[in-house]
């Protein structure tokens, strides 16, 4: 397969050239994403059932990660105090409250539907 993607361009991942010294790999990398899935709002329109819906479904494809993506799903709905600090602490969870997000309609019915995946390597 070439590679070539008409809607995201060039996806060769042969052709990525990177500038990471041998003695300091990169261990970690967050990707934030929007996201949009067939049938269901993005984050300023989406319902609240849209939303248990989507969470539902996401967790049950994470649970089926091996390897490298293995991992956890912290749903926001309960999480133990502890953990959600220390997600926090790492810069991996942001704090409900944001202004921006808020005015974007982004926090309602907060926590319900929403979590955090994060991978075991």
């Amino acid at each position: 397969s070439s590679g070539i993607n008409a809607e995201y361009g060039d996806m060769d991942v042969s052709k990525i050239q990177g500038n990471v010294h041998p003695d300091a790999p990169v261990k970690s990398v967050r990707i934030r994403v929007g996201r949009s899935f067939n049938g269901f709002g993005l984050s300023p329109g989406i319902t609240k059932q849209q939303r248990l819906d989507l969470e539902k479904l996401l967790s049950s494809a994470f649970s089926n990660y091996t390897g490298d993506l293995e991992g956890d799903y912290y749903h926001h709905l309960g999480m133990d105090e502890a953990v959600r600090q220390q997600l926090v602490d790492v810069h991996f969870l942001f704090v409900s409250g944001d202004p921006i997000l808020i005015c974007a309609g982004m926090e309602r019915d907060w926590p319900e539907g929403r979590g955090i995946f994060h991978n075991k390597v």
